[in-house]
């Protein structure tokens, strides 16, 4: 894996080989992130239609919790500090708020919070501060999925521009043989997904004893997609003598059961809000058959408040024959599922972010920890699984204490 630095922030990073497959149908199998196969008939969702309809209400601040600090009261290095205010951030969220200083002491933390709270940030910045006080220290950083991973990296670059903090990246879909370069080169943090981390484990190149720090991301989106034995498999190569960060949106029996094994003592946050954002307004689209369908997602897309809108649909082969179906009808689109390269599904992504594309269709990947801005639309082309699935994809628009709307076709 190559290494780079920036000049102006010095801080080293060691990026993955995008590489260039072309897709091809029959290439199609059953992958941990997309939920199914087309070859193999598809689970019938369990929630009742009802569920989808919200009028939505104007979007509020949280009730019932004030924040206590400001980010310049954390006993946080002043250089971090500065990068913090940087970015614009003066008030911390309530996640950020509570959990900063138990990690900064050292504790182990269960943080409970709805996805796009700031768990990100609360988890980095105490890291970030435990490497400027000790260049020895090595953090591992797990993520379900191959975007987030790549999000919470973009996100340690920002705050720790110009402190010389050295990263890899170690994901599915990239050159393993530059993964293993990377780790050979002894960076401060690694971060990544179970799939990837496990081979790398299992090569010997990554001898996780040495890390003194481990962060759990999003640990209930792990378990929907199959990592539980490989979540397992990476704890036991772990170091009794650790700090243990876990975050997570819900507590099942199975997370209260690794909680049990993988932290001493926790100190436990949550600050679960409601279950959607206030600001979504939800509704169903009643349809009766495929062509229909189509139909009336051409219509909707064709209307100008449908201005940057992700669309879900249930399995690889159904995302992209819709995304092909929408770049023939004229839209700007681009899709993301588990058979495509690393380097197609960060392009898909960043032009999406950058307001390239009108449309972006995926998967149950896109429906955990990205931060999207100004999603106007969230559609549910195929109906979801669960309500739980639902609530992750909708949340997706109506962030930042903004508005945003979702819909869901039911036949």
């Amino acid at each position: 894996m190559s290494k780079i630095m920036n000049p102006d922030d010095k801080i080293y990073m060691f990026q993955r080989s995008f590489s260039n497959r072309n897709f091809n149908r029959n290439r199609f199998s059953r992958g941990r992130s997309n939920g199914g196969n087309f070859r193999r008939s598809q689970p019938k969702p369990s929630t009742n239609p009802m569920q989808y309809v919200n009028k939505g209400a104007a979007p509020q601040t949280s009730v019932g919790y004030v924040v206590q600090h400001q980010f310049a009261d954390f006993a946080l290095d002043q250089r971090i500090k500065a990068n913090v205010v940087t970015r614009g951030y003066t008030t911390p969220t309530p996640i950020q708020d509570q959990i900063i200083g138990h990690i900064l002491n050292g504790k182990d933390v269960v943080g409970i919070a709805n996805t796009g709270t700031g768990k990100t940030a609360a988890f980095l910045l105490p890291i970030i501060n435990k490497i400027l006080l000790d260049r020895n220290q090595k953090v591992l950083v797990l993520a379900p999925t191959r975007e987030l991973a790549v999000q919470i990296h973009q996100e340690l670059i920002e705050f720790a521009k110009g402190l010389s903090i050295s990263a890899s990246i170690v994901i599915g879909g990239a050159s393993i043989n530059r993964q293993i370069f990377g780790v050979k080169l002894n960076p401060n943090i690694v971060i990544g997904t179970p799939g990837r981390l496990k081979d790398l484990i299992n090569r010997h190149i990554l001898k996780l004893a040495q890390f003194q720090t481990v962060v759990l991301d999003e640990v209930d989106r792990m378990l929907d997609i199959g990592f539980i034995n490989d979540i397992k498999f990476i704890i036991s190569h772990l170091s009794r003598d650790r700090q243990s960060l876990f975050f997570s949106a819900t507590v099942s029996a199975e997370i209260n059961g690794i909680i049990q094994v993988f932290l001493k003592n926790p100190i436990t946050v949550s600050v679960k809000s409601k279950e959607t954002a206030q600001g979504i307004e939800q509704d169903v689209i009643r349809i009766s058959n495929k062509e229909e369908k189509i139909e009336k997602l051409n219509e909707l897309l064709r209307q100008d408040e449908f201005r940057k809108v992700l669309i879900f649909g249930r399995t690889k082969w159904n995302v992209e024959r819709l995304a092909q179906t929408l770049e023939k009808r004229g839209f700007s689109v681009a899709s993301i599922h588990g058979n495509k390269s690393q380097g197609q599904r960060q392009r898909a992504l960043t032009q999406f972010k950058e307001n390239q594309l009108q449309v972006l269709v995926a998967t149950d990947i896109a429906a955990r920890g990205l931060d999207i801005d100004d999603v106007s639309h969230v559609i549910n082309f195929d109906e979801p699984l669960s309500y739980t699935d639902y609530v992750h994809r909708i949340g997706r628009t109506g962030r930042a204490n903004k508005t945003g709307k979702a819909l869901t076709f039911v036949g």
